[in-house]
């Protein structure tokens, strides 16, 4: 399969951009007692170096939903296609759990697990794989929902637990 330059490009940038966060965290003496995000506290490029990294989960999401479609479009077969992508969702989801939580913790027992970007680019991988005999307008209407809707999730009237 021939690779998108131009994606991996992209992907590429968006690593430096993390690269620089995580490394702001361990060099920022004050990190732990510092809200870098506190405009009353920080200074400048502190506040941007943390601030452009809201940026790198959403576009490491949206990335894999644009390989995944190329994918789904250059392969007819809709069951290879499924399997391909609940193949490589739970593969995601595993690399997250086990190496990234692993690089972490340095936990042997894996007594926390914590949900990463990974975990939820494969259980969209899942989630896609499921919904492939779709229209593709559709699947891309229910994605623009998701995005533009998630907000209001905490408008919904729920019971309360008492």
């Amino acid at each position: 399969m021939k690779r998108v330059e131009s994606i991996d490009i992209v992907r590429g940038l968006v690593m430096i951009i993390m690269a620089l966060d995580h490394t702001r965290d361990f060099l920022h003496i004050n990190s732990l007692s510092q809200n870098p995000t506190d405009l009353t506290t920080t200074d400048p490029a502190l506040f941007f170096t943390r601030w452009i990294t809201h940026l790198c989960a959403p576009t490491f999401v949206f990335l894999s939903g644009v390989s995944a479609f190329l994918t789904c479009k250059r392969n007819e077969n809709i069951s290879e296609t499924r399997k391909y992508l609940l193949t490589r969702g739970f593969l995601l989801i595993l690399m997250d759990f086990t190496i990234v939580n692993f690089g972490i913790w340095f936990d042997v027992h894996f007594s926390i697990l914590f949900w990463n970007v990974l975990s939820a680019i494969g259980f969209g991988f899942i989630i896609l794989s499921l919904l492939l005999r779709l229209n593709s307008k559709l699947i891309a209407g229910l994605g623009l929902m998701i995005i533009f809707l998630h907000n209001a999730i905490p408008l919904l009237p729920f019971a309360e637990d008492v």
